[in-house]
């Protein structure tokens, strides 16, 4: 099995990584092409992370469809309700599995999401 890692970012990590026919998003946060935070509360923030995840997964040939778990942490398990609002709309039928826990983050922001994609690879 190969390894191949997919674009770059401000912090040692890859924003997805392709490992046979599995693709690996590092965790996403609310940061618009520029490195700020996006103004907003938890709605606003998940819509940015989502943007963010379709991105990395377009860097590995990949697509929301593809996705077959995330895992979420939110800072406050109040925004739950808020947050899934927003998620179902990227996953509006067979959503992937999914983990979501209340943690505090690294930084000041409302919602990180890391998933994982499954795409054979093409022969």
């Amino acid at each position: 099995m190969t390894k191949q890692c997919f674009g770059s970012a401000q912090v040692p990590l890859s924003p997805a990584v392709r490992a046979g026919d599995f693709v690996y998003v590092s965790g996403q946060v609310p940061v618009d092409a520029d490195g700020r935070v996006v103004a907003g509360g938890i709605e606003a923030q998940t819509e940015q992370v989502m943007r963010n995840i379709e991105a990395a997964l377009a860097l590995a040939g990949c697509e929301l469809g593809d996705v077959v778990k995330t895992q979420v942490f939110l800072r406050d398990a109040r925004d739950f309700a808020a947050f899934n609002e927003v998620y179902r709309r990227y996953f509006p039928t067979d959503p992937p599995a999914r983990t979501t826990v209340e943690a505090r983050l690294m930084i000041d922001i409302l919602v990180e999401i890391e998933a994982v994609a499954y795409r054979p690879l093409r022969p």
